[in-house]
């Protein structure tokens, strides 16, 4: 039966994701048919901190965003996702709770793996596993850099680099700059700078008045991105 409009997925933008790399075209359609569909809408958890969890999921469209809440109801962003990437690897090799909080910053469509179809797939395709620890591995890094941010950075620096972060993901050159429509209001993006609003709104202001960056709704027009990659180091 063909998929309904609403239903398509980016094949291409799908296969970019870890799993699926050193993988020939036969392999790659047999693990992409065992997947299903899962669509968010705006504001709507996939899953929450503490839940069990038994599959990864692929963002075909769309933006999710990973977070964590303290015991005192704090909440902090952990990253931003969007079309090709995965998450919830973690669960394929240990099925404790989750970590996170997984939220649609917009509507969105994934794919779901279960575990007990991974598992067997990747005893048959040991290459799989190879791919899937430099992915654990590139997060303990990102993971040791916010740490790092964190004790090292200031709040406008941590502002920029999250900002050229998101940029690289999201951003849309254009003739003036690069636009990063990030969805994000100000709130989640203290978060996931790990500041309050108030101080990062005075920094985004500042980049604004010196003529960095212009501020849109829930985006941000880079204007001058050598100044603002260095502010970010």
């Amino acid at each position: 039966m063909t998929p309904r409009a609403n239903d398509q997925i980016d094949e291409i933008v799908v296969r970019k994701a870890p799993i699926f790399s050193g993988l020939d075209e036969a392999a790659a359609s047999t693990l992409r048919s065992s997947m299903s569909l899962v669509k968010l809408r705006k504001g709507q958890s996939l899953f929450k901190e503490g839940d069990d969890g038994d599959h990864l999921f692929i963002v075909s469209n769309g933006k999710v965003k990973l977070g964590t809440k303290s015991p005192d109801g704090r909440e902090n962003l952990l990253m931003i996702l969007g079309p090709g990437d995965m998450f919830g690897d973690l669960s394929l090799f240990d099925s404790g709770p989750r970590t996170s909080t997984a939220t649609a910053v917009t509507d969105t469509k994934l794919l779901s793996l279960g575990q007990d179809k991974v598992i067997p797939w990747v005893k048959e395709h040991p290459e799989v596993s190879l791919h899937l620890l430099a992915r654990l591995a590139s997060r303990l890094r990102r993971t040791n850099e916010v740490v790092g941010d964190l004790v090292f950075s200031d709040v406008p620096g941590r502002v920029a680099k999250a900002l050229i972060d998101l940029g690289v993901k999201f951003g849309d050159k254009r003739e003036e700059g690069l636009f990063v429509n990030h969805d994000l209001t100000q709130e989640e993006l203290a978060q996931l700078v790990g500041a309050s609003r108030e101080t990062v709104n005075k920094a985004l202001a500042d980049f604004a008045q010196r003529g960095w960056l212009r501020l849109e709704a829930r985006s941000v027009m880079i204007l001058d991105y050598e100044r603002m990659l260095k502010r970010g180091r």
